[in-house]
């Protein structure tokens, strides 16, 4: 069956959602169906770099430029652009899609409205936005989180039910064999310099680890507003030597490649597409106990696990892997063998697709049976007039 799917996003830059946009839309697309991207932002070179990647693969993408968060005339002109491709499917993405896509989809009359949560966010937890966001959910048909942990998080944060979601994890797409592991002790963490990744837990457990292991180095890739903090705790730990900023790298795959061990200290993560990326390339994985990542990484087959915050346990789970390169190795090699056969991109669009499918199927059903109920009462009515007009 070919369906008209459209998706609505709001794009800032590209990381977890946008990539998983990149790969979701072209697979649809393979797969027979007519796809689409509506697109709000404000301007931003990361909009345009994922709209310019989608268009070179065949998907069309509308540019919606919003001058406020809430943008009524982007409303209007989503509205009429969706009431004129008449999807079958309008699945959004983020809260500013959510919020002006969804009104705007059921305004329309599309048959199916998906919405897909992507992530951790701190105005989660305020009521007003809380409110606000499950008011606005009830609009759509049909909710995904992209973890369990990320749908246990929403119903924690702001009331969600926690089973109404649909999980599908993001998917990727294989690279070739990765090269050896270096057999040093090395780490790299990949990600936006921000609170929320766990770069400062992560160095103070390098300075501990380093007392045990004084070889073990440390590559960060990204940039953001952290990175003066982060600059002055390297000079008051006294790990000058010992850490390298290598600013933004895209892609970062030489960086999984360069290390040994790939570290994701998050405080929140409602996926963690790093620690799959590292698993792709061989590598073991460190990761926080929070949202998707115990998912993703399973303790002690595919790396380690340790408490969010705990930078003696995050030390000692680096010496444990630096002094065993052997070990270290094992589980680099079975975190690959576990990234390809449990979240390949294929894997990911079909259970998309499949849920497209049963939604708009038991939407079907529904309408039928409203239709008949319809029916028979308009009937019923019609018979009850006639015997009222005979007995008259």
């Amino acid at each position: 069956m070919k369906l008209r799917i459209v998706h609505v996003a709001k794009v800032a830059g590209i990381s977890g959602a946008e990539n998983h946009l990149l790969l979701l839309l072209p697979a649809l697309r393979a797969r027979g169906h007519d796809v689409g991207l509506l697109m709000l932002h404000e301007g931003e070179p990361g909009a345009a770099e994922l709209a310019d990647r989608l268009e070179v693969v065949g998907v069309p993408v509308e540019r919606f430029r919003m001058r406020a968060a809430v943008d009524p005339f982007v409303f209007g002109r989503l509205f009429r652009a969706i009431r004129r491709l008449r999807p079958d499917v309008l699945h959004t993405h983020l809260v500013h899609a959510d919020f002006h896509g969804l009104p705007a989809g059921r305004l329309a009359r599309v048959p199916l409205l998906v919405s897909t949560k992507h992530g951790f966010n701190p105005f989660r937890g305020r009521r007003p936005f809380a409110a606000a966001d499950r008011t606005v959910a009830r609009l759509a048909h049909l909710h995904i989180a992209i973890s369990a942990g990320l749908a246990r998080y929403l119903a924690e944060s702001e009331g969600f039910q926690e089973d109404g979601f649909e999980i599908v994890h993001y998917g990727l797409d294989p690279g070739p064999p990765p090269p050896a592991q270096p057999g040093v002790p090395r780490l790299a963490l990949v990600g936006r310099l921000i609170e929320i990744k766990g770069h400062g837990v992560l160095l103070e457990a390098l300075a501990r680890a380093r007392a045990e292991l004084p070889d073990v180095m440390l590559e960060l890739a990204g940039d953001g507003p952290l990175e003066p903090e982060l600059r002055a705790a390297v000079a008051r730990l006294e790990l000058g030597g010992a850490v390298r900023f290598l600013g933004h790298v895209a892609p970062p795959t030489p960086v999984y490649e360069r290390a040994e061990i790939v570290a994701v200290p998050s405080f929140g993560e409602g996926f963690g597409m790093v620690a799959l990326e590292a698993m792709e390339r061989g590598r073991a994985v460190i990761a926080s106990d929070v949202g998707g990542l115990p998912e993703i990484v399973e303790a002690g087959e595919t790396g380690l696990i340790v408490p969010p915050g705990d930078a003696a346990a995050l030390a000692r789970a680096i010496v444990e892997l630096g002094r065993d390169p052997a070990r270290t190795a094992r589980l680099g090699a079975a975190g690959r063998q576990r990234a390809l056969s449990e979240f390949s991109q294929d894997r990911c669009t079909a259970r998309t697709e499949e849920l497209y499918l049963a939604a708009l199927e038991t939407g079907a059903r529904r309408r039928s049976r409203t239709s008949a109920h319809a029916r028979s009462s308009a009937k019923a009515a019609s018979s009850a007039s006639r015997k009222s007009q005979g007995a008259r």
